[in-house]
């Protein structure tokens, strides 16, 4: 084999261990991120599976010292006997819930979509103290404010309605609405909807075509954090309602651990009940997240 024939095959097996080098610490550092990121992902789901084997527990199990983290007798009938152990039964305060928590995210989307189009497309004045307003209002708590929300709800009278909570949780999430919408509307150029004008399109049909499809991840995020701030607000819905009729969920789960019972095991498992509209949420809408970042663009 001549000098020529052999340089070739030297520097083709030189470059294949370097490949091979290269390619050893992706792998351990493939490994090491998975692992890490299985870590992380156990540690934000323990509290969910205490709660989960909690809530498979009989009573006996949940009075018993030392406490054992296993069940012994897995009491899967919890999940079923927790509809009916209530009054009003958890299935009404459920539908009460989703009822109160998808017209306050209808209501906060409806008034914070043409507010922060509008601050976002034109210059006026006073644009900047109105933006300062919305953010300043976002850092008032609903608990420093509740002799006022409840003078204001008594004065409508809608003091134990479902209107009266809608109005009070649109209203402390609309400034989240506005704001983030607004940056995503900021961010889209107004050259694509002067490209829509040209072909005919007037305002409404250039920023329904146009610019909401490109703004679509900053709607779901404004959805999906207005509905979540609705779905578990508590202390105003203690507050202005008391009809059994009327009773959200969140108020429901703590009736079961009272001064004359102590019924964990139901608790927990409404708990996770509680869960399931949000997670299902999360599921329907994110297609529409993924979209929404392609969506709307001009050819």
């Amino acid at each position: 084999m001549s000098a020529a024939t052999a340089r070739p095959t030297t520097v083709q097996s030189a470059t294949a261990r370097s490949a091979k080098a290269r390619r050893r610490p992706l792998r351990l550092r493939t490994v090491v991120l998975t692992g890490v990121g299985w870590l992380v992902a156990l540690m934000f789901l323990a509290p969910y599976l205490q709660m989960l084997l909690t809530a498979l527990k009989p009573t006996p199990e949940l009075m018993k010292s030392p406490p054992s983290y296993l069940p012994h007798q897995w009491e899967w009938s919890n999940f079923a006997d927790v509809w009916s152990l209530t009054d009003p039964p958890v299935s009404d305060a459920l539908l009460f819930s989703l009822y109160v928590a998808g017209m306050s995210t209808l209501l906060a989307l409806a008034v914070g979509l043409p507010a922060a189009y509008y601050t976002a497309r034109h210059r006026f004045r006073g644009r900047g103290a109105f933006l300062l307003l919305v953010l300043v209002t976002q850092m008032f708590a609903p608990t420093a404010l509740l002799v006022g929300i409840y003078r204001e709800m008594v004065s409508l009278d809608l003091t134990d309605t479902a209107e009266g909570l809608i109005l009070v949780n649109a209203a402390f999430n609309l400034p989240f609405c506005i704001w983030i919408l607004n940056a995503y509307f900021a961010s889209i150029p107004k050259e694509l909807e002067e490209a829509a004008y040209v072909d005919g399109a007037g305002r409404l049909g250039a920023m329904v075509r146009v610019t909401l499809p490109l703004a679509l991840p900053g709607v779901v995020t404004a959805l999906v954090y207005t509905f979540i701030g609705a779905w578990n607000e508590y202390v105003v819905a203690l507050t202005i309602t008391s009809s059994g009729d009327r009773t959200t969920l969140t108020k429901a789960i703590p009736g079961f651990v009272t001064a004359y019972q102590e019924q964990w095991q139901y608790l927990f498992a409404t708990s996770l009940i509680a869960i399931v509209p949000v997670v299902v949420l999360f599921v329907f809408v994110e297609r529409y997240l993924i979209s929404g970042l392609t969506a709307g663009g001009v050819k």
